[in-house]
């Protein structure tokens, strides 16, 4: 438990975005509080990819000599726990953890990521990361010239084969349901001998979470060795909508070129605003957030 209990910046969230955010706050010797559960939403996927000097990496080995790191700044201090209420004061903010802790700062930075709603079909969970895989830059290499499904409609699935196709060229598209392309897609999709599959789907037989085949509503089943899915999301935290923080049409929290929010003297990193979910970007918004944060500190004080 940390002494002190007001501090120049909280971070919520403690994983690649948070971070990088408290480095670049500790290395301008600022009071830094992170909050943080300890649940990262990537603790299932095996290895991380696309990130110079930590390619293939777990992302447990990546957040821990991250965090290594940033603890030899003596003015970034740790709270293990969950951020469960923040509130505007005179002068900052406080927040208020599940064990009801309390802490203030004059600014605020929300590393929270967000929350993968999960579909209802058996076995999608168990797999989700480690073979039911959300982005091609992340792990598509791994399964180049293999099974592929793409468990997507629309302009999302249509997205996600042009890049795979790259990839592999033995794709199936899984509707679960009707399939909504129109004329121009299908002449597309055709011409790469992609299929589409509108039958829903029962369950995801799997090893350890990778994809064995997909078993259909009507009994049939294809063999499958990863799956891109596109599933809906829920901020992490919903601290920053209590606080005022405005969303995007997406759901992501609403940030300037500067990692600003809506609400003044709060910012936002990493995956709660931004569609490019990945640990690099993660990392470049938070060390951006953090030295933005530093910059508005010296403006107030010099």
């Amino acid at each position: 438990m940390p002494k002190d209990k007001n501090y120049e910046v909280i971070i919520i969230g403690g994983s690649y975005a948070g971070l990088s955010a408290a480095m670049a706050l500790g290395r301008s010797l600022r009071q830094v509080l992170i909050i943080d559960s300890g649940l990262p939403c990537n603790r299932q996927t095996p290895h991380s990819h696309n990130f110079l000097t930590q390619d293939g990496k777990t992302p447990k080995e990546i957040s821990t000599l991250a965090k290594q790191q940033v603890e030899k700044y003596e003015t970034v201090k740790f709270y293990n726990g969950l951020a469960s209420t923040g509130t505007k004061t005179i002068n900052g903010f406080e927040i208020i953890t599940d064990a009801n802790d309390k802490f203030t700062a004059k600014k605020l930075v929300f590393a929270t990521g967000i929350k993968d709603i999960m579909p209802d079909i058996k076995g999608f969970a168990e797999c989700w990361g480690i073979s039911i895989i959300h982005c091609p830059y992340c792990h598509g290499f791994e399964y180049h010239n293999q099974n592929t499904g793409i468990m997507a409609n629309g302009a999302k699935a249509f997205h996600l084969a042009s890049l795979v196709n790259n990839l592999t060229k033995k794709i199936t598209i899984l509707t679960t349901g009707k399939a909504g392309f129109n004329s121009e897609q299908i002449e597309k999709l055709n011409k790469h001998h992609i299929k589409i599959i509108e039958t829903n789907i029962s369950g995801i037989e799997h090893e350890n979470g990778q994809v064995k085949n997909v078993i259909f509503e009507d009994g049939s089943q294809l063999e499958f060795n990863a799956i891109y899915a596109a599933i809906p999301f829920t901020q992490h935290s919903d601290i920053p909508l209590s606080l005022g923080c405005e969303l995007t049409e997406q759901g992501y929290i609403q940030v300037d070129s500067f990692q600003k929010t809506t609400v003044e003297g709060v910012f936002a990193c990493g995956d709660n605003s931004v569609m490019m979910r990945s640990v690099a970007n993660a990392v470049y918004s938070g060390n951006f957030a953090g030295a933005m944060v530093n910059n508005l500190l010296t403006a107030a004080d010099f």
